[in-house]
């Protein structure tokens, strides 16, 4: 039972040692660039979702992009209000990293490691960025397959089983799991990648597997919320603004959830994919509803957090 738990962390260990490798080889090749990217092309709220997306495709972090957003609204280089559009992309873009980890790519994993390893060693820096990218996008194929390969003697145990039972039956449950892994482990993807990998061995359903999802994108906004703390008024709203996104998002969606499980359920087979395609659809309407609203949701931010300050 230690040793599948132990296993069980080393994995996630390695999945979030493979994110932050690979995120920091494409901060360190195009970081300052992706700054000053989300500043240039932001006077509309839909060109600051277009950035958003962009560079938190790029990157492969949504929590990356919200701290680097925090940050530029501390400096205030850019305003809260035209961060609304760049946090709506953010959620977007973070959808790339479930939509590759779903597919079936074990085969990649000895490649991209032989060929990272050697980049590493090199004093090149665009070459030492590559061989990051490279190796921690192996890293996390190897977590991938380690999770799929622990699923089921995890859920053998009795404890596990009785847990992942009543969270597999109560969708309400399965929402705050999503909500406190990803607000302890600081990664929405991470807990999807685990999600996924009990749902190919059909140990969640999918309603269940979004429920966890619809989660993990609301606890993923305490890195954000982190990042705010002793900062300016504006870059606390920020952060609100994030959570905010995300807590409406569920709200309209989650009374809906199994009929959204079962329109998801015919745009792919495998129970991962499905689970991808279900957060990408996701975060594009949700992104797409409050999008035309942005002055409206600024204000009521303003208006709820009780912000006097004439600037903003």
């Amino acid at each position: 039972m230690k040793e599948l738990f132990s296993l069980f962390a080393i994995y996630a260990a390695l999945f979030l040692f493979g994110m932050t490798v690979m995120r920091q080889g494409l901060l360190n090749l195009q970081g300052r660039r992706m700054s000053d990217f989300l500043v240039k092309f932001i006077d509309r709220p839909y060109k600051g979702l277009l950035a958003g997306a962009l560079v938190t495709g790029l990157l492969q972090s949504s929590s990356a992009v919200m701290v680097m957003t925090v940050g530029l609204v501390a400096a205030r280089v850019i305003s809260f209000r035209h961060s609304i559009g760049i946090m709506l992309g953010a959620n977007i873009g973070t959808c790339l990293t479930l939509e590759i980890v779903a597919m079936n790519t074990t085969w990649l994993i000895a490649p991209l490691l032989i060929f990272g390893v050697p980049l590493l060693m090199t004093r090149n820096h665009v070459l030492f960025c590559i061989g990051c990218f490279s190796f921690g996008l192996g890293s996390i194929f190897v977590a991938m397959h380690g999770f799929e390969t622990l699923a089921y003697p995890l859920s053998s145990l009795t404890a596990v089983y009785e847990w992942l039972t009543s969270t597999d039956e109560k969708s309400t449950l399965a929402l705050l799991a999503g909500i406190f892994l990803s607000g302890v482990i600081q990664s929405s993807s991470a807990v999807s990648a685990i999600t996924m990998s009990f749902m190919n061995e059909h140990i969640f359903s999918l309603p269940t597997g979004i429920a966890i999802m619809l989660g993990a994108n609301i606890g993923t906004c305490v890195t954000a919320w982190l990042a705010s703390i002793g900062g300016s008024v504006e870059s606390r709203l920020t952060a609100y603004a994030h959570i905010w996104i995300n807590i409406i998002g569920v709200i309209v969606f989650f009374p809906f959830l199994h009929v959204f499980a079962d329109v998801i359920q015919l745009t792919a087979d495998t129970p991962a994919i499905q689970l991808a395609h279900a957060a990408t659809v996701f975060n594009i309407l949700s992104s797409a509803v409050i999008l035309p609203f942005t002055d409206r949701f600024a204000r009521f931010l303003i208006k709820v957090h009780r912000i006097k300050d004439p600037r903003i």
